[in-house]
């Protein structure tokens, strides 16, 4: 099933999939918050990079942000070029590892799209916002290659990120780093130590992991700031690219898509993403 979206953006028109359109594994309903989604926004044939990104909102595993860390990141992201997918991923009472699962289900459904999207398969990213970030980072650190023997062609194909782009992310579920709410839903009240460990992405970072952007502030009072040092140090103990941008002022959400906190790491990010030749 393929539903026509109109965004915000009158020039911009975006088509909304579901990732499991012959039923969604593991759901405990029918409604729209069970069924999960991707909206893809490509950009203009003659413009198209073949880049694509997979963005996670945030909302702290309870609510989806989808507006600016989502449907206008897209748009935002076609300006240069990309094609922005943003995922609608299931949330509490969903816990890990559902997720992760509808992330990495995403990637695989773009790449098996690619051609149709003008999109190549090596140069599909995630980015994610705040618990988006931390989605985004489970799944740049948790992929695997596929399944070849499922019944379904999109489960042959392997979801590891080629990117990441994280911002003001939650990475670890630490107790003098975490935050409490996405903890919460992500695990349930009464997590374990070993619970929280396993979903702690700088604990997962190996020589595999793909290159990433980070940027944060360091008067972020929602999601401390040593979230982002810790994979940034995490990808150079293993030799993998990062690119960090921290901020001197702005605090969680920088400004929520407006503001000289916004632009900043809009522009740093941009200069990333075309020295990496996936802008324009």
């Amino acid at each position: 099933m393929t539903i026509p979206h109109k965004s915000t953006d009158l020039n911009a028109m975006a088509l909304t999939l579901p990732l499991w359109p012959d039923g969604v594994p593991g759901a405990l309903g029918c409604e729209p918050a069970d069924i999960p989604d991707i909206t893809v926004y490509q950009p203009p044939a003659g413009h198209a990079t073949g880049a694509a990104v997979i963005i996670c909102p945030g909302g702290g595993y309870g609510c989806l942000c989808s507006s600016y860390e989502g449907h206008d990141i897209a748009q935002w992201l076609n300006r240069y070029g990309i094609c922005g997918v943003v995922l609608k991923y299931r949330l509490a009472p969903y816990r890990h590892p559902v997720p992760l699962q509808d992330a990495s289900r995403a990637m695989r459904l773009v790449r098996f799209h690619a051609k149709t999207w003008n999109i190549a398969t090596d140069i599909i990213g995630i980015m994610g916002f705040s618990a988006g970030g931390h989605l985004a980072s489970a799944l740049a650190t948790r992929y695997d290659s596929g399944n070849a023997q499922a019944a379904d062609p999109v489960e042959h194909i392997n979801c590891r990120p080629d990117f990441a782009i994280l911002i003001y992310p939650v990475i670890s579920m630490d107790a003098m780093k975490m935050h409490g709410g996405s903890c919460n839903n992500l695990l349930g009240p009464d997590s374990t130590q070993e619970a929280r460990d396993s979903v702690s992405s700088e604990l997962h970072v190996t020589s595999g992991t793909p290159p990433a952007f980070i940027a944060h502030s360091i008067k972020d009072s929602v999601v401390p700031v040593a979230n982002s040092r810790i994979f940034r140090d995490a990808l150079k103990n293993n030799c993998v690219p990062v690119e960090y941008f921290e901020l001197t002022s702005g605090d969680h959400g920088l400004g929520c898509g407006k503001g000289e906190e916004w632009a900043a790491w809009q522009a740093e990010c941009l200069k990333w993403m075309k020295s990496k030749r996936l802008a324009n």
